[in-house]
């Protein structure tokens, strides 16, 4: 069950006709509930990075060798691993052959991971705007009347604490086949802290729907809001109760590790928005 605090619900801010008239609404949890032991979030240093765990293997026979034309990580150097990782993420078909392609890529990055030994050299690396590339949690269909046209969790680091906000770019039709005539965008925004070594415990500070101006305004904001929360991973939609250990942090591309009661040992991998260039199908 996502949990949210009590004194925030949804934020719709309505500012293509009506000014700053705000609009409160709440969409019911579609996930199932689940009951985890309780998980310390505190940490000394970076927690250890466990391997990506992706889909269930197949049969012995069907998992000597990846996806033809992936390459085996033994002969591969970090960097080569991070070009191939890039390439494959954005042209995934959903096969088990590439999802152990991109197990075995982040796993090498990590085990070649030097971590950040300072406060100010790690928020100067972190900061700034991240486009979410791939996740191990993504939820269920939104189905055909929303589509997502960008997921960014920007950063904005301020000594042991600092703000993330999680913003996605939506297209909305009232009726299935119709018209994506409402456009705006949904920000999830937190606030965080790094109580010890280089871990973010993070909590939810409150949700909000911006439709873009001159936009229709949405009919069904609970029904808009529950499409948002099926398309949205679940631990960018409610980050309440975990925290972030960065496995892998360079320039341009972050590999981030959840842990807490809700989402342990989630994947995501995230690239600086701008500075790459993929090559989708």
């Amino acid at each position: 069950m996502v949990s949210f605090p009590q004194h925030h619900g949804v934020t719709l801010l309505l500012l293509a006709w009506s000014g700053k008239q705000l609009v409160d609404a709440f969409a019911p949890s579609r996930r199932p509930q689940r009951s985890l032991a309780p998980v310390s979030l505190a940490a000394e240093g970076f927690a250890p990075a466990a391997p990506v765990k992706e889909r269930p293997p197949k049969p012995e026979q069907e998992n000597d060798e990846l996806d033809e034309g992936e390459p085996s990580t033994g002969s591969l150097s970090a960097d080569e691993a991070k070009r191939a990782l890039v390439d494959l993420i954005p042209r995934m078909t959903g096969s088990d052959e590439e999802y152990r392609a991109v197990e075995s890529y982040v796993n090498l990055l990590e085990e070649n991971y030097a971590p950040v030994q300072t406060i100010g050299f790690l928020n100067l690396a972190m900061a700034g705007e991240w486009q979410l590339l791939f996740s191990t949690n993504i939820g269920g269909s939104p189905g055909r009347r929303l589509r997502l046209r960008d997921l960014v969790q920007e950063i904005e680091a301020d000594g042991f604490s600092g703000k993330l906000t999680n913003s996605a770019q939506w297209d909305y039709a009232e009726e299935d086949g119709g018209l994506f005539d409402s456009t705006g965008s949904f920000e999830v925004k937190c606030s965080y802290v790094i109580n010890q070594g280089a871990r973010m415990v993070v909590d939810l500070d409150d949700h909000e729907l911006r439709p873009s101006r001159g936009s229709k305004i949405p009919g069904d904001v609970p029904g808009l809001v529950g499409l948002l929360h099926r398309a949205i991973p679940n631990e960018m939609f409610d980050p309440n109760g975990h925290a972030i250990d960065t496995t892998y942090l360079d320039a341009d591309l972050r590999i981030v590790r959840l842990t807490g009661p809700n989402h342990e040992g989630v994947r995501n991998i995230f690239m600086r928005k701008g500075s790459l260039k993929i090559r989708p199908v």
